[in-house]
């Protein structure tokens, strides 16, 4: 089957591996994914199972070891070092959970940033990053530095700078993980907003609830792509609902029961005389105290 038209996203069998020898790592294991113009897309699965290599190599940061892999109708295999930059520059968007923001430059300045290096002069950048601040609803916050800022002002900064060159594919890793739940709230509501201008975005989370965003879930597992899944938006998708669990609240008895589950464990030291005898409801008898001899020995 070929590579889709409309696709801006195309891996056909990547693969990614790290090290040599025994210390080989296998990051991906023959992935294969397209990725539609204006899709919502969201990136799930646990703690080391490819979810930020597979982002690497679609935001040509990282290059596969094997397979094919296209971006927007190109080989990605055949870009040079320049090519990928400039691609990375002008058409793809990155939102990271740490932010990323350089704390001396001021708002505007770090929106600003990714137009400065395009060559943009500087009255022109200035005047496009507040427009862009306007967009995220920070314009009043434009000549405060980030650490004047709230976690989630942070990450809508960031967030007007990966914009700020109308991008045709944004990649968030991890946008929400560092905030709490009305700032991750405030947050997918303005990546949903940007996706409707028409932005495809590619997002990685392990929050099932934010899955009520996307249009469509994939799930990751050991490096491969174990379900791709179609999704209603406003609802949770059915398989990352089966892995939201609630925790029981402890009651009375099992804190009793994890004690004694412990005293078992435990070895316990010898009784002492006494009172074990107590134990049983008997008296302990005390054995006569042995009375010295008086008198020299003869």
């Amino acid at each position: 089957m070929g590579f889709g038209v409309s696709a801006i996203i195309e891996l056909r069998e990547v693969s990614k591996l790290y090290g040599f020898g025994d210390a080989m790592t296998l990051a991906l294991d023959e992935v294969s994914l397209t990725i539609d113009q204006n899709e919502f897309v969201a990136v799930m699965g646990p703690s080391g199972s490819g979810k930020s290599t597979l982002m690497n190599v679609i935001g040509l940061l990282d290059r596969p070891t094997h397979g094919e892999f296209k971006f927007n109708g190109r080989s990605a295999a055949r870009l040079g070092a320049d090519q990928r930059a400039k691609i990375r520059r002008d058409t793809i968007g990155f939102i990271f959970q740490s932010y990323n923001l350089l704390p001396r430059l001021t708002v505007l300045e770090n929106v600003a940033l990714p137009l400065a290096y395009k060559g943009v002069p500087a009255g022109k950048r200035l005047a496009m990053a507040s427009h862009m601040l306007e967009r995220v609803g920070l314009q009043d916050r434009e000549y405060f530095y980030p650490g004047q800022l709230s976690g989630g002002q942070v990450q809508c900064v960031a967030i007007a700078r990966a914009l700020v060159n109308d991008p045709k594919l944004i990649i968030a890793d991890e946008p929400t993980g560092n905030l709490d739940s009305v700032a991750s709230r405030l947050i997918m509501e303005l990546l949903t907003e940007i996706h409707k201008t028409g932005n495809s975005i590619l997002f990685v989370t392990h929050n099932p609830e934010l899955t009520r965003y996307a249009s469509r879930v994939v799930y990751m597992r050991d490096g491969a792509i174990m379900q791709d899944e179609a999704t209603k938006f406003g609802e949770v998708a059915a398989t990352a609902l089966k892995q939201m669990y609630t925790i029981p609240e402890r009651t009375v008895d099992d804190d009793l029961a994890g004690v004694s589950a412990l005293m078992h464990a435990v070895p316990q030291k010898p009784a002492v005389r006494g009172a074990t005898a107590a134990k049983s409801g008997k008296k302990a008898k005390r054995k006569p105290a042995k009375r010295k001899k008086s008198g020299a020995k003869k």
